[in-house]
């Protein structure tokens, strides 16, 4: 990490941390967003330009070395000419329960208000970004892609568009392959009796939700998936902790918690219920990118989620790589982070749209063609 650090040069690189009002109240103490921002090549020579802005975050396990990691990779494309001339923030959203998500949550605190109302405008303040919806957007993999699809369909105003690559689950008719809103629910079992797969690998299921959970309650209430979820999505139980979505011994279902869920943080409901005060700032916005043979099942509410926007008339760009799992659809051939020029075309085209970027710029010198 020392050397990523040393070539994180004040051209190539700032970090940055915000003590957020917002979370201090709500925590009774000094709160700190953080992110790396991520410089285009050419950006201290043109001390005029202004460019479109790139939010990503991690998935659950990631941190602010791993956004310092990518941020260099797509620094080095850029300055290769494979990705438009942008500023890229990656946002850190590790916590001690796991990954706020940048939701608004009763337990880990408004993460999504301190972004929207005091991070991006304080940033706009300290460099040249648009500062405008078109010139905003969004993308993350796993729940660093769930993070930016609600940040996009919580605030269509504010961000012209997101790109989340396999997101945790967005319609919560198929969380983790479990109908939610079914009767007699049990996480670890089936209707018929068989074991919840939670894992796989090349078709073959490695491991259940219940082994998962066996796993995951030697950690504690601290550092597990499952937990994390039950951080961000639950109501507050009776001791102040959050209210577990369910039994970990038994795998039952709490209704009364899944219905909390289901109102706060099923994507799929939100936007439906949310359309038609939404529905002209989120057309032709959300794009997402899942492998079919996801290693965590998430193809499956996706397709959920595309068929509610389909319905709504969202004009959704929803793409299935074949064969694809969680841990590979970045890449093309030997290139293992590919998709990262697509995402970066698609959405300069949106910040500016019909100006060819390569004709513009010429990347490695920073001069004006």
């Amino acid at each position: 990490m020392a050397k990523l650090k040393e070539a994180a040069t004040a051209d190539v690189a700032h970090y940055q941390e915000f003590e957020s009002p917002a979370l201090g109240r709500f925590w009774g103490r000094p709160m700190k967003i953080r992110a790396w921002v991520i410089l285009p090549p050419g950006y201290e020579a043109h001390a005029q330009d202004k460019y479109p802005t790139a939010y990503w975050t991690h998935g659950f396990g990631g941190d602010i070395d791993r956004g310092l990691v990518y941020g260099l990779r797509i620094y080095e494309r850029m300055k290769a000419g494979s990705m438009p001339p942008m500023i890229w923030v990656m946002l850190d959203e590790s916590v001690p329960q796991g990954t706020h998500e940048f939701a608004d949550s009763v337990n880990d605190g408004p993460w999504g208000t301190a972004l929207t109302t005091e991070f991006v405008p304080w940033l706009e303040k300290r460099f040249r970004m648009d500062g405008k919806p078109s010139g905003r957007l969004l993308t993350g993999h796993s729940s660093g892609g769930w993070a930016t699809l609600q940040l996009q369909i919580n605030y269509p105003k504010i961000f012209g568009g997101t790109w989340s690559t396999s997101p945790d689950p967005s319609d919560f008719h198929d969380f983790n392959n479990v109908d939610l809103y079914g009767p007699e629910l049990n996480m670890y079992r089936t209707a018929e009796g068989s074991p919840v797969p939670i894992v796989r690998e090349k078709g073959k299921v490695v491991a259940t939700m219940e082994q998962l959970m066996r796993l995951e309650d030697v950690l504690g209430p601290y550092g597990g998936q499952m937990s994390s979820f039950d951080w961000v999505f639950s109501p507050k139980g009776p001791s102040g902790a959050p209210e577990p979505l369910f039994d970990h011994a038994t795998g039952k279902v709490n209704p009364d918690v899944a219905a909390y869920w289901r109102d706060h943080y099923d994507l799929a409901r939100i936007v439906e219920s949310a359309w038609a005060e939404r529905g002209p700032y989120l057309k032709g916005r959300v794009h997402l990118i899942v492998g079919t043979a996801d290693t965590f099942y998430l193809d499956g509410p996706a397709r959920k989620l595309e068929a509610v926007l389909k319905r709504l008339g969202a004009e959704p760009h929803f793409t299935y790589l074949p064969g694809r799992t969680h841990g590979n659809v970045y890449e093309e051939g030997p290139d293992k982070w590919a998709l990262f020029d697509t995402i970066g075309a698609e959405m300069w085209q949106t910040a500016r749209p019909g100006v060819n970027w390569r004709a513009e710029t010429s990347l490695t010198s920073g001069k004006r063609k």
